[in-house]
Formats: C-alpha cells, sequence, structure tokens
C-alpha cells in the first residue's frame, strides 16, 4: 500500500518507523504497517458494507411487491455477494500476493474446506428453503417426531410445535410454545420430515379422547361434547366439531372429539384444557359420569406349600 506524495513528515516518519518494526518470513515481510493497515482497511469495508446492507434493506422494505420471504433471500444473496467483494477489494488494496502464497492457501483451503463443510450445506440449505418459499418467517412447524424441538408430543397426541421466528444462514430460530428458542440446522429441515401446519392452510384439527361410563345416556352425552365444542370461540364452526364412538372399553365407552382451529400458534393445550374443564361442568350438571380408573385383582388360591 503505497503513500501519497505530500503527506506531513511526522506521519512519514511514524510510517517508516512502523514498517521498520516487523519480521521477516521467507520472502515476506511482516511489519507493523501491515498489520495496522490490514486492520484499517478491513474495519473501513466493514463499516462500508454495513452502510450499503441498511440501504439495500431500506429499499427493499419500501416496495410492496415483494413478500417477506423474497426480501430475506434477496438481502442474503447481495449480503454474501457484498463480502466476497469487500475481500476481494481488500487484497487488492493491500497489495497482497496470493501466488506466493498458493501452496499454503491450498493446504489452509483443504482444511478449511473439510471443517466448513457442515456450515455451507447449511448455508446452501437455508437459500433453498428461502427459494422454494415452503418454510417462511411465522410458519408453524413440527420436525421429525418433535424431539429436535423440545422432546415428546403433548398430552393428547398432540406433537411439540414451534413458530419460525427467523430463517439464518446456519440455522432456523424457531419458538416452542414453552417459550424457548431452539436453533434447528437447516440442513435438517431438508433430510428429515417437516410438518408445516401453515403453508396451505392455518386450519389445524384437534382431536380428545373423552370416555363416558356404560350406564350413562350416550345420545345424551354426545350432545353435550359437541355443544360444548361449539361454546368455545376458538373453535371453528365451518367444518363443525363432531364426536364419535371409537371403542368399547373395559370400563368406559371410548369417544373421539374432533375440532378445527385457525390459530395453532396460541396453543394447543389450552384449548383442549378448557373444552375438557367445560365437558366435566356440563356432565356434572347431566349426570353422566366419567369412570374412574379401576384394576380388579382376584387372588387365586394356589397349593399349599408341603411342611
Amino acid at each position: 500500500m503505497s503513500l501519497p506524495g505530500r503527506l506531513p513528515p511526522g506521519i512519514v516518519e511514524a510510517v517508516e518507523t512502523m514498517r521498520a518494526i516487523g519480521i521477516d518470513v521467507g520472502s515476506y515481510r511482516l511489519s507493523l504497517y501491515g498489520l495496522f493497515s490490514t486492520l484499517v482497511v478491513g474495519v473501513l469495508l466493514y463499516i462500508a458494507v454495513r452502510v450499503v446492507m441498511r440501504a439495500i434493506k431500506w429499499l427493499l422494505r419500501r416496495n410492496p411487491q415483494i413478500d417477506a420471504t423474497q426480501r430475506l433471500l434477496t438481502e442474503k444473496l447481495i449480503a454474501i455477494a457484498l463480502f466476497v467483494f469487500a475481500l476481494l477489494l481488500g487484497i487488492d488494496l493491500l497489495g497482497i500476493d496470493l501466488t506466493a502464497l498458493a501452496v499454503f492457501s491450498g493446504a489452509a483451503g483443504l482444511a478449511v474446506g473439510f471443517g466448513l463443510q457442515k456450515t455451507v450445506g447449511n448455508l446452501i440449505a437455508g437459500i433453498i428453503l428461502l427459494m422454494d418459499r415452503s418454510i417462511k418467517p411465522g410458519d408453524i412447524i413440527v420436525v421429525g417426531d418433535g424431539s429436535a424441538m423440545g422432546g415428546p408430543p403433548l398430552p393428547g397426541g398432540m406433537p411439540n410445535v414451534g413458530r419460525v421466528a427467523k430463517i439464518g444462514v446456519r440455522a432456523v430460530n424457531v419458538i416452542t410454545r414453552d417459550g424457548r428458542k431452539h436453533l434447528i440446522p437447516n440442513e435438517l429441515l431438508m433430510t428429515q420430515a417437516v410438518e408445516n401446519w401453515s403453508y396451505a392452510s392455518p386450519e389445524v384439527r384437534v382431536r380428545m379422547r373423552v370416555p363416558v361410563a356404560y350406564e350413562s345416556d350416550l345420545r345424551r352425552a354426545q350432545r353435550i361434547i359437541v355443544e360444548t365444542a361449539k361454546a368455545n370461540p376458538r373453535i371453528l364452526t365451518e367444518p363443525e366439531p363432531v364426536v364419535w364412538i371409537t371403542a368399547f372399553g373395559e370400563r368406559a365407552i371410548e369417544h373421539e372429539l374432533r375440532f378445527w382451529i385457525t390459530d395453532p400458534e396460541s396453543g394447543l393445550g389450552n384449548v383442549q384444557g378448557e373444552v375438557f374443564l367445560d365437558i366435566w361442568d356440563r356432565f356434572q350438571e347431566e349426570g353422566i359420569t366419567i369412570p374412574y380408573p379401576r384394576r380388579d385383582v382376584r387372588l387365586v388360591p394356589g397349593d399349599e406349600p408341603e411342611g
């Protein structure tokens, strides 16, 4: 990096002193001035890239024809291009001769390639997810069996779901109903089965098991279950809630209540709890009983032990 011809003597002397302080590595001179120049150029280029990215984000957000997914994809592609351009420009400004480091850079590049294999894979997977628009910020998803998002299914068989908060370069930020933020690698979303509850429609069907005693009036119990579901403001009236007999159990006749909601991001366990409590209150008023769990143990007399 050459100096301008007209500089104050003090600056020229300071620069020459910084150039004199250094070590020789083969034919390459590593000086204090070189390190300082590299730091200054790097900081200036980083600030320039950030300023340009803010301007681009401002322009993209003012364009109503671009949705959130397309805007995010465009921002990431432009950011990658800007950082690559800044790196090449910085090398040119500093006058670094890459041919002198060909052997070292080849070995280092091979090592970095193996080390960043997963990172590059996640980057490409994130770009593919944004391009096909199968997952967008705000979607409600279930990854695999839900173990990547906080453990086994919730009570009632409902899987542990999460809301996509951000699609990053390396991972997707998913927030579950318990407030935990999970960073799921982008590559995992490409290799595992993903349920996107918001992809085609936000409507989700919820199924609830309701046992009724054998001595109860089944038709009245079914009518109460449906009326209770219809009274809940979060449950859709079209398609309307239905209840079916699923099995004749040992102690009760098993029923399954099925209804639809449009806001799974507001919770599944809470709406189930409200419906269960309302069904319990109505059953108490109408004399419908829910049998207690009971297990009979019969003792069979055996042979007398030999004395």
